[in-house]
Formats: C-alpha cells, structure tokens, sequence
C-alpha cells in the first residue's frame, strides 16, 4: 500500500495550484524545429464512447514518421529509435547526488497527436534499454481546447540502473492551466471546461560523451483522459469464468527490507505486483542481479523491482510510468500504463491470457474480506469466479500463500472505477478512475492483439 493519508494525483488537485516553474534538463528543441504534421493512424476514433485515447509510438514507420535530432530509427523485430551523430551536449546537474556531468543527446519529437478525448489528464509511458552510461528523458507539450499551449513538460528522466543518475519524476511544473503531479499532467480545473485537445511527444537520449553507447527506445506512448466526476459506477454483467497462474509474492514479508526505497515492503505494492506479472510471462532475474540484496531475505526479485522502480523525487515505488517501464526492461515484454473503462475490458484481456495491474483506494468496510483500507494501492487481476467475482493476487498479504484473494464484483468494480471517494474523516478525496498497467509480449498472438485493441491499446 501507499503511504498512509499521501495525497493521490487526483486529490492534489483539489488543492492550490503551485506557482508554475517548468523545470527542464539539456536541451530544448525550439517550436519551429518540430514537425506539425498530424498523427491520424488511431484506432480508438473509431470509438468515441470511450473515455480515453491512448496512442502509442512503436514501428518504423512511427519512428521515421517524427523529428530527429541526433537519433535515428532502427529497424527489425523490435523497431526503435537510437542516438545517431549526437545534436550537442549538455551538463545535467542530478538533484538527488549533486552532481553535474556533461552528456551528449539526440532528440526526436513526435508529430500533433489530435485526441480523440480531449482530455483532462494525460500520463506518458514508455518502454526503453539504457545500457550503462545512457539515461532518457520523456516531455510532454500540449496544445488545449481554448487554442493555448502548455510548455514542454518533463514527464520523467529515467533509467533502467541508478549508477548514472537517480531516476526522477519533476515537480513543481505548472503555467497556471495545467500541472503535473508526479506522473500525471492534470487540468487544473476541468469544471471550466477546458481539455487538452492535441499533444507532441519528445524524447532526449543521453550518453556519455565519446561514447557509442545508446539507449534504445521501443515503444513511447501517452493516455489522455476525462473519466467524468463520479462516487459510483454502472454494475457490469459478468461474462467471463477463467483463472490464469500468476506467481503469488507478498509485499507485507519484505516490511522493513530497505527503508531506502519507500521505507521497505509495507509501502512495495506496485513493484510486488509489477514483478508477478513479469514472471507470469517468464521474465527472470539473475543471480548477479540479485546478488545486492541480503541473502537471507525470501524473494529477492521483490527488493530488486523496489530498487529499479524508485522514484527520487516521489520518493515511493508507485510512479505508474516506471513500473511499466522497469517491466519492459525484460526480454520480449512491453508495457503500458492506461485507463479501462469497465469489469467487460479486464475480461476481454484475462480471456487473452492477460493479466492486469490495477490501481484503487477504499475504506476498510468497503472491499470485504481485504482486513484493510487504503489511500491507494496496486494488485494483479487474475481472473473471474463462475459468479463473475474477481480474483486478485493482492500483495497486501500477511504471506505468499495468502496472496489469492476472491473480491465481490460489485464492490471491487466500483472502488477501482469511480473517481470520488469519501475517506474515514468523511471528506471527498479522489479515486483512480480505471488505472491499470497492462504488460503483454513484444509480439503478441492475434487473440491478444485483438484483445488489446478492444480496451484501446494499440499494439
């Protein structure tokens, strides 16, 4: 679980906006040097019920469809996109070790994504190799429904170890209409009506400078929203009875196993989760990898996804964006943070053989059989009883054997789905609205593309 009483992206919402200074690292490709082509190849116009577009950079296509500076597309089984002849140098100053070293980069900027949604939030995810000696960083620029734009917001700097620098999320970045919060870029005030209408992704790789080395980026994506202000949810019909073997880890036996990283297990649910479902489709850690963590704690890999998916800035495990990112860094995985609009999407995607992450606060009397409430927290949906129950491996569990847990449908629908909330002092805090990370192969079978292109990912 989260941190007691931490206030969730949504919640901060409510809350005064900070003054706006966007911070930013290296460079900043000037307006006049992106391409304002537009992006159409989205499938999810062709749904415009949903609540949510999400729309993904992954092929060749993709990737020489945008601008470079200093990167170039590669091709293959996995397409990606690489540093080239370097655009420059720049120093970076890490806030979280002090130090300031220069770095070469190479830039590339997507073309205008129209939303389907004009949306009010919008969380970018991606999946990326940085060897030792490379690092990225993911902006976001959008353009909203009153004409205006925001500045490039940074979205993350990350990297897949944490010798070259302290991966990071950035605060503080607001221009009085929108903010970000950790991972999320929200409206400030959607009651106004104002949307985000149109985005431009941009990626800056980083290496060493006299290098060769480079990250590889496979796959950069973003998921804008308007999930509509609501306490309760539509009742799904169930329509699914499959349970799929996913590995079964507890947070709760790692309690105290490196205060370093969100003061140990208690607060490892999404990394505990994360790293179910990487094992659910055969990713493994190595014995060198592994080889930091003390011997004598159970489930090392555990510690290990807590490490490799902390947030300096955040200072928790929970960063949406990285967890998926940390799940991608695993042979032939991707990933993808987004949000589902039903019980029906899960299972079309279990049908599949898909598990799902998914994210959820609640008061200890509205999930029966949880023993808990919470400010936010992740488990792994594995499957539907016969009465169309959900089955979760829920790592808020006192042990690994404890982990399977049955939820009533009703209930566990409304408390991941709804976005208000009523906590135990009985004031209207925020609910997720459907988050979920979804991790799936780099080459799926048919029936898990089409499942995935059913619940708006595209693949």
């Amino acid at each position: 679980m989260s941190r007691a009483e931490q206030p969730s992206r949504r919640t901060v919402l409510a809350a005064a906006v900070a003054a706006a200074v966007t911070a930013s690292a290296g460079p900043a490709a000037a307006d006049t040097e992106v391409s304002m082509t537009t992006d159409t190849a989205d499938p999810a116009r062709a749904v415009p019920a949903r609540t949510v577009d999400n729309r993904a950079w992954a092929s060749h296509g993709d990737w020489r469809g945008g601008t470079a500076r200093g990167t170039r597309a590669v091709a293959g089984a996995r397409p990606g996109l690489v540093i080239a002849k370097p655009a420059g140098t720049a120093d970076y100053k890490d806030p979280h070790t002090g130090t300031t070293a220069p770095w070469e980069y190479g830039t590339w900027t997507s073309p205008v994504h129209r939303l389907a949604v004009p949306a009010t939030e919008a969380i970018v995810s991606w999946n990326a190799r940085t060897p030792a000696g490379t690092w990225i960083q993911a902006e976001f620029k959008g353009t909203y429904t009153d004409g205006t734009s925001s500045p490039w917001y940074v979205m993350g700097r990350w990297a897949a170890g944490d010798q070259d620098i302290r991966r990071t999320s950035v605060d503080d970045q607001s221009d009085g209409k929108s903010t970000v919060w950790t991972d999320t870029l929200a409206v400030d005030d959607p009651a106004t009506g104002l949307r985000l209408a149109s985005y431009r992704l941009r990626l800056t790789l980083y290496r060493k400078p006299g290098t060769k080395a480079t990250p590889t980026v496979w796959r950069l994506g973003a998921m804008g929203s308007d999930v509509p202000d609501r306490f309760t949810v539509p009742a799904s019909a169930p329509g699914l009875a499959k349970e799929l073997v996913v590995p079964r880890y507890s947070q709760e036996i790692h309690k105290g196993q490196y205060p370093e990283y969100d003061n140990g297990g208690e607060a490892w649910c999404s990394p505990t989760s994360s790293q179910m479902i990487i094992e659910y489709w055969g990713g493994r850690l190595t014995p060198k990898q592994l080889a930091w963590v003390d011997p004598s704690f159970a489930d090392p890999q555990v510690c290990h996804a807590a490490r490799f998916t902390y947030d300096h800035q955040y200072s928790g495990c929970g960063n949406w964006p990285f967890n998926a990112a940390y799940a991608a860094t695993f042979k032939d995985l991707q990933a993808v943070v987004t949000r589902l609009g039903s019980l029906t999407d899960l299972e079309t995607l279990i049908a599949a053989g898909i598990p799902a992450i998914t994210s959820q606060s609640f008061l200890k009397e509205e999930l029966t059989g949880a023993g808990y409430g919470t400010a936010g927290h992740l488990m792994t949906v594995i499957g539907f009883t016969a009465g169309g129950d959900v089955i979760a491996n829920d790592p808020a569990s006192a042990s690994n054997q404890a982990v399977r847990r049955v939820y009533r449908r009703r209930e566990w629908e409304n408390i991941w789905l709804r976005t208000k909330r009523y906590n135990a002092s009985g004031k209207v805090v925020s609910g997720t609205g459907g988050v979920c990370y979804l991790y799936f192969p780099a080459r799926p079978t048919a029936a898990q593309r089409r499942a995935l292109t059913a619940v708006g990912v595209r693949v």
